[in-house]
């Protein structure tokens, strides 16, 4: 990946395309293209074909998605699992057809079956039932990973696919009924403080361990592998992530914390849990000479800062 190439980081207004953009950006690459969804609707086909055969992008990030949390994977299936595959289909067809050299498609560790063993390993994709709080989305990232494979196995395309931990930064969504749980704890804080509530109730029971990786390290592997490695040295996919978890109700904690929130933290066990653990395996990630550099403390502390400049 030359300084000069054409690359197009699809959904460079999230999190992750922002920190994808950045990163390319701070190491000298020059040539980057981005739309916006006003600009170009990627559920659309056509729109999507005419859009990469006029630009002929040379590499390709696909970081776009519709994303969120149990409260909206839960109440939205339908638009999540229809404008995750057609996002997909439509950049991976597309990026094909056009003659796109190395495409990296971003996924996410729900693809990973409940009760898969734990650390999870790449092997253990399509061995048992998804978690039923996010399959319509887990099923697309799934298709995703697939589309990659197969236009690798049949045509030789070099198109990789990661999945992350989970992710958060600054940039975040914040947003309550559509944000993730670090990012909506951060948020629920902050504005407890802020009012001076006595107490701030939770979904679940806390008990579920979960990992976290910094956006900003998320763009760094992403940059590494695309820069360095090709479809036959990762195999299917390769996990993302920091290879270490914490419970949510730690997480919690930390969280109050750093936002300086000292009132009571109530759970309601009448909510979900979702997964009780999720942890990658990195083993493979690590092999191709990448670990996370960005503690969870300190990740969580920069995201905080950015919060209360930019807030939702």
């Amino acid at each position: 990946m030359n300084k000069d190439a054409r690359i197009y980081v699809a959904g460079h207004t999230g999190l992750v395309g922002s920190a994808v953009s950045e990163r390319l950006k701070s190491e000298g690459y020059r040539n980057i293209i981005t739309r916006t969804h006003d600009e170009l609707d990627l559920t659309r086909q056509a729109d999507v074909e005419s859009f990469f055969f006029r630009e002929r992008p040379e590499h390709v990030f696909l970081c776009a998605a519709r994303v969120g949390g149990i409260l909206a994977n839960s109440t939205r299936p339908a638009e999540f699992i229809y404008e995750n595959l057609m996002i997909a289909a439509n950049i991976i067809h597309a990026s094909f057809q056009s003659g796109v050299k190395k495409l990296l498609n971003l996924g996410s560790s729900c693809i990973y079956p409940r009760e898969a063993p734990q650390p999870l390993k790449e092997d253990y994709l399509l061995t048992g039932r998804l978690e039923p709080t996010n399959e319509a989305y887990a099923v697309a990232k799934i298709a995703a990973i697939k589309l990659c494979r197969y236009y690798h196995q049949q045509y030789g395309a070099d198109f990789l696919s990661v999945m992350p931990a989970n992710l958060f930064g600054p940039g975040d969504n914040f947003d309550l009924e559509t944000s993730h749980v670090l990012p909506a704890l951060i948020r629920r804080f902050h504005e407890a403080k802020e009012c001076g509530a006595p107490r701030v109730v939770l979904w679940g029971t806390g008990r579920p361990m979960r990992e976290f990786l910094y956006a900003g390290d998320l763009a760094d592997a992403c940059v590494h592998l695309m820069r360095s490695y090709h479809a036959d040295d990762m195999g299917e996919f390769v996990n993302i992530g920091t290879g270490v978890d914490l419970s949510i109700r730690d997480l919690a904690g930390m969280i109050a914390e750093i936002t300086g929130y000292t009132g009571e933290i109530r759970w309601d066990g009448t909510k979900p849990d979702g997964m009780m653990r999720k942890v990658l395996d990195t083993s493979r990630i690590n092999d191709l000479g990448w670990r996370a550099k960005t503690d969870l403390r300190q990740g969580i502390e920069k995201t905080y800062a950015w919060y209360r400049i930019h807030g939702v």
